[in-house]
């Protein structure tokens, strides 16, 4: 069982960062963890993931913008998010999942089945 606690989420102007955190009670070693996110009135969507190998992947709408990485001594995830624009405006979920190949993400992982969630964070971005 992993139980997945989301903070750092806000309200920022466009242009500005965030760093949104993600604490894992449980193993999650060989998870790939990631972020999803659900925009207001929107589906959800994936945003990025990180296998136990440090191998990120990330949606088209975030590269180079976002980055995704894991402290597995302190069993967190991160995402830090820069050059926030108002369409990054949205309620961000940490992931987690355990697929076939020990601690590797599925391809492709924006479409996979992650069966533990956290609660969400809001992010407000403004123009």
């Amino acid at each position: 069982q992993v139980n997945l606690v989301e903070s750092g989420g806000g309200s920022v102007q466009a242009g500005g960062s965030l760093r949104l955190s993600c604490v894992a009670s449980g193993n999650t070693y060989n998870a790939c963890i990631g972020w999803f996110r659900q925009p207001p009135g929107k589906e959800r969507e994936g945003v990025a993931v990180i296998n136990s190998a440090s191998r990120t992947r990330y949606a088209d709408s975030v590269k180079g913008r976002f980055t995704i990485s894991r402290d597995n001594t302190k069993n967190t995830l991160y995402l830090q998010m820069g050059r926030l624009k108002p369409e990054d405006t949205a309620t961000y979920y940490c992931v987690a999942g355990f697929f076939s190949g020990g601690g590797m993400c599925p391809d492709p992982w924006e479409r996979a089945t992650f069966v533990y969630w956290g609660q969400g964070t809001p992010v407000t971005v403004s123009s």
